[in-house]
Order: C-alpha cells, then structure tokens, then sequence
C-alpha cells in the first residue's frame, strides 16, 4: 500500500532509539525526508532521508529550534510525531513523588510536545494541512500501582491535549492523534536501569522474573509478548498518511490486549 508519504518532511522526537528510531526508520521509507530529533544521535546516522538534529528537548526552546531546522533544511512540516518520553520508577508510591519528580515527568512526556506542536503549527496553518501524531500511554487511562503515578499524569495530560486541539485546528486541515502502547520492547521496559531492572534490583530477583511478576499484576497479554517498536511505528506512521485523511481526535491502543475493558 502506497501511504502517500513520498516526499512529505516529518519531524520526530525522540528518534535516537526504540519507538523513534523505528519510526524514524519508517517515516525514511516510505520516501518521507526526516529530521529526527535526539540527545544522542549516533543511531540516526548515514540513514538515508534522516536529517539528525541533536537536542535535549527539556530545554524550553529546544522544540522550537527543531522546527526551525526543518523548515530550514526542507521550507515546510507536514508530519510532526511527539515521541519523546521517559518515565522513572517510583517505588515508594505517591508519598514518595515530590512536586520535582512530578513536574519533570510534565516537562519531558507533555511540555516538550506542547512546545513543538506549538511551533509546529504555525508552517502547518501557513501550507494548509498537517498531521501531528502523540505518543501517548496506557498509563493515561490504566494505572496498575502507584510506581508510574507522575508518568501516567503527564501522559493524561497529553491525551487530553491531543483530543482538544484536534478540534480546534480540525477545520484548518490539521489532524491531530495518539497512540497508546502497553509495554514496548525497548529500553525503557528491558533495558538497563528499566522498568523490569528497577524492580529486580528492589526485590532481590532476577530481570527475567521480575518482568513476569509485572506483567501478571497487570492481568497479563492474551497475545503472550510485548509489542514491538516496529509495531507502534506501524500505527503512527499509518495516522500520519493521507490513507487516514478524516482519522483526527482519536487514540489508538496497541498492547497486546492488557486492557480488557472496553
């Protein structure tokens, strides 16, 4: 299936790794240019179509350079991904999160596509349409413990965000979407420092272990395995096709069926 995407320029965050860079990857594919966006950028390249751009983009001005390095390397934005996110295990349940560690998940899972989608829009609104893809989480909506409460907020808060400007700027020809996933493949779960080591370390077991104690206090995956980044891409790049021209306001889950309610 042609996805339309040939030469469209998209902008993605958090492109060094996992869900971004499989995106990225992506996006390069199917003929788009991108400039990808990430701390460290080694990953990004030699890929052929990918302009790396390193940034921290907890930096307040950081998302607005990055726009301005796309329109100054290609002259428009038709794609804009917010994937940029990380969360920080809080075993010690909300007691034990201060305002810092709250407004730092803020800063880096909602502020960070706040800012870009704001200057995002702006060459958006001057072409005439865009699309704009956020990288949302289950834990927007599903809140096991207590470990992820600061992640799941600021993650709530992007839901939301992405719901009401799609209203806004629908009319103006900009679709605005998000996609949920459960846990992914990627560092963040099964990496070092990840959600999976965090508690073994805690707990005194092995990763293997405690990755299987987390899922099943989660009520477990009907399809037995986590999603893979590739799977994720697939989603997001597919809401940023014309082949899903009137999909805006939405929110996709992929999670390996975790949620059961509907």
């Amino acid at each position: 299936m042609d996805l339309q995407l040939q030469d469209k320029v998209a902008v993605v965050t958090g492109a060094g790794k996992g869900i971004g860079l499989a995106i990225t990857k992506m996006l390069a594919e199917e003929g788009a240019h991108v400039v990808a966006a990430s701390r460290t950028t080694e990953a990004l390249e030699g890929l052929d179509r990918v302009t790396p751009v390193a940034l921290d983009l907890l930096a307040p001005e950081a998302p607005g350079q990055l726009i301005a390095k796309a329109l100054e390397t290609h002259g428009r934005v038709d794609v804009l991904v917010n994937n940029v996110g990380a969360v920080r295990l809080r075993l010690e349940g909300f007691l034990g999160t201060s305002d810092e560690e709250f407004e730092w998940s803020l800063q880096m899972n909602f502020l960070t596509a706040v800012r870009a989608t704001r200057a995002a829009l702006a060459p958006m609104l001057a072409q005439g349409g865009g699309t704009i893809v956020n990288t949302a989480s289950i834990n927007a909506f599903y809140e096991p413990d207590a470990g992820v409460i600061d992640y799941g907020a600021a993650k709530a808060a992007l839901v939301n965000f992405s719901k009401s400007i799609a209203q806004e700027f629908g009319p103006k020809g900009i679709r605005i979407n998000s996609v949920s996933p459960g846990p992914v493949a990627t560092d963040l779960w099964l990496g070092e420092g990840g959600v999976a080591d965090t508690v073994a370390k805690a707990s005194g077991t092995d990763i293997a272990s405690a990755r299987e104690s987390i899922v099943a206090s989660m009520g477990g995956f009907p399809t037995g395995r986590f999603t893979t980044p590739e799977e994720v891409a697939t989603l997001i790049v597919m809401l940023a096709s014309e082949r899903t021209a009137n999909v805006t306001g939405s929110e996709y889950v992929i999670d390996g069926g975790l949620i059961k309610t509907t």
